[in-house]
């Protein structure tokens, strides 16, 4: 399982990673095991034909020394071997090889020692340490010792490295193309999920307004999402049609009774009766608030911070207690009458329920947020999430004489989820509750 994670962490995150993963693993693993192969199997086979081709020039050499002792003969076989097998022989008289380990190149000792002792079969010394440069071999003659020093270029091959680049040449020519038509076609899917983002937080504009391009699935989904934003436009249209009808057909009545009432002569009756319809307006208007959501409210990019500077003041000309703090200049692209009446919903809320009241607006990372604070008596844990649901009242908690439909809380959070943020009630420092708005910039 550890292992799993871990691997699951070490892959990349996005498409276009994991696309040329998907690409380019397979290709480097061919080319590991190709290369690895080819390495191998050439490298033995050219080393060992090479120490074979050097150990008969060297057993030829040595043939032709014990056939002709002369001097002069000597002096010509010597200058032979050198311009014909490229060897710089020196005989030493009287020397004797030393018994001395030499640590060179091991595959080259292996094979030159094998062929050597096939063909020469003479006590011999090999020194490779400078194989690329030259190798030396000392042979044991009767009364002296013959060095014979082979040039690096007869046992050393570049024909491998040559391979190895060629190799990695062609993969990273590979990588490159991979990579620039993958980055092709990962675009329109994040053309496409910003469009999505951005009709989901209400930015119906140019933003979104698109082309299908690219692979024939991402056109699919393209089409797709244009055709399910039409109707969702058509389908908030119709609704937001509807709901004005109902609002004025509503109204009228409540109209016609308000009417009657005042032409009637005070009375306890006539009160209570006018605040029945009172708080028939209000919770009429709740509803319809609630289920009108954001409205037909355009998106624009507003100042925040003045916003809710303008919506704490109005709270303290109603008697509010408030200590405002905003940390810098925050812009962002938001429906501002939506969200000043989120904001003016829950300082409503802690004005009810609390004497003072802590504003602190900033930025946060990729968000903007707001914290509204009171001292009241707070909510339980348990009912945090319960007090977001329609027409729920927390009665327990709240005194059950302070009105409401319910609906304040339920309202809020749709419209700041609709501009694709969040709000969530926490313990506050101050003793009582905190909701926390957060609004992505």
């Amino acid at each position: 399982m550890l292992t799993q994670l871990a691997l699951k962490n070490m892959l990349p995150r996005t498409l276009f990673g994991r696309s040329l993963l998907i690409i380019v693993m397979p290709l480097i693993i061919l080319q590991v095991v190709s290369t690895w192969i080819f390495y191998d199997r050439h490298w033995d086979t050219i080393t060992r034909r090479l120490s074979t081709a050097i150990a008969g020039d060297i057993a030829l050499t040595l043939e032709l020394l014990e056939q002709s002792p002369g001097v002069e003969a000597r002096t010509a076989i010597l200058d032979l071997a050198r311009r014909n097998f490229q060897f710089a022989i020196t005989i030493q008289p009287g020397e004797i090889i030393p018994r001395t380990a030499v640590n060179g190149n091991s595959q080259i000792d292996h094979f030159l020692s094998r062929a050597l002792g096939e063909m020469v079969r003479r006590p011999f010394q090999i020194d490779s340490t400078e194989y690329r440069e030259r190798v030396i071999v000392d042979v044991q003659l009767r009364d002296a010792v013959m060095t014979i020093v082979v040039p690096g270029k007869r046992l050393f091959s570049t024909t491998t490295y040559i391979f190895i680049m060629w190799m990695v040449g062609t993969s990273l020519v590979l990588f490159a193309v991979a990579s620039i038509f993958m980055r092709n076609q990962v675009r329109p899917i994040r053309r496409l999920a910003t469009a999505a983002d951005a009709f989901g937080k209400g930015r119906d504009s140019a933003e979104i307004e698109f082309r299908p391009e690219g692979a024939a699935e991402v056109r699919q989904a393209a089409a797709a999402f244009n055709l399910m934003r039409t109707r969702l436009r058509r389908q908030i249209r119709q609704r937001t049609d509807m709901l004005s009808g109902v609002s004025h057909d509503l109204r009228t009545p409540i109209t016609r009774l308000k009417l009657q009432l005042a032409m009637l002569p005070e009375s306890p009756e006539v009160h209570d009766l006018k605040n029945d319809i009172a708080e028939m307006e209000r919770m009429i208007e709740g509803y319809l608030t609630f289920a009108r959501g954001e409205g037909d409210e355009a998106g624009t990019e507003t100042d925040l911070g003045l916003l809710v500077e303008d919506t704490v003041a109005g709270s303290r000309r109603n008697g509010a207690i408030i200590d405002l703090h905003i940390e810098g200049k925050l812009v962002a692209w938001l429906r501002p009458v939506a969200i000043k009446r989120v904001i003016g919903n829950l300082l409503a809320n802690a004005e009810r329920f609390g004497s003072h009241i802590w504003v602190r607006a900033g930025r946060r990372g990729d968000a903007i947020e707001i914290t509204v604070d009171d001292d009241g008596p707070g909510i339980p844990k348990t009912h945090r999430e319960d007090v977001f649901r329609p027409f729920y009242r927390l009665e327990e908690s709240r005194n059950p004489t302070t009105g409401g439909t319910g609906l304040g809380l339920a309202i809020a959070r749709d419209l700041v989820r609709g501009h694709g943020g969040d709000i969530v009630l926490e313990d506050s420092p101050h003793g009582g509750l905190r909701a926390r708005l957060r609004l992505p910039v």
